[in-house]
């Protein structure tokens, strides 16, 4: 998500009345369940499009990128947000995931081409489920590196891992 992109259609900013903790189920109660929700999402994040029965039709998200802060409110609105930031389909070339008492944790990276131009950004994401669905997700991200700035890491940086 770029700094300057246009914010997506945000709703009511109420208190949620929802548990701090909400129950996980359906599909989603075990480590299988978990992997293969992510990987509904990973589906997501490369085209765009929600697969049916990724997120409730209320699902809230929290999305932070360097030095701003986005929110949204129903599926409408998140897929509004992600559009606005990532337009172009992409790639997840990495990612791990890691259960959580609510949910899951995904870590990842994502490239996609646009304005002809390779992207690239990583970014950590909390999910939390309920009735088998993505319920919340917050969203924490690098910031987009077009090609100068990757270009520039990799001159400046040796990695030690991937």
């Amino acid at each position: 998500m770029a700094p300057n992109a246009p914010a997506a259609p945000a709703g009511p900013a109420a208190a949620s009345t929802a548990p701090a903790v909400p129950a996980v189920g359906g599909r989603t109660s075990g480590p299988r369940g978990r992997e293969a929700l992510a990987d509904l999402l990973v589906t997501f994040l490369e085209t765009g499009s929600p697969p049916a029965g990724l997120f409730r039709p209320d699902v809230f998200c929290d999305l932070t990128v360097p030095q701003w802060r986005l929110q949204s409110e129903g599926l409408p609105g998140l897929v509004a947000l992600r559009r606005a930031g990532h337009p172009a389909p992409g790639v997840v070339p990495r990612r791990r995931v890691d259960p959580t008492p609510a949910g899951f944790v995904i870590e990842l990276e994502e490239r996609w081409e646009q304005d002809g131009q390779t992207w690239y950004c990583r970014e950590l994401m909390r999910a939390d489920v309920e009735d088998g669905m993505i319920a919340r997700i917050s969203v924490y991200c690098t910031g987009d590196w077009d090609a100068e700035q990757q270009r520039r890491h990799g001159q400046e940086v040796v990695l030690l891992r991937p």
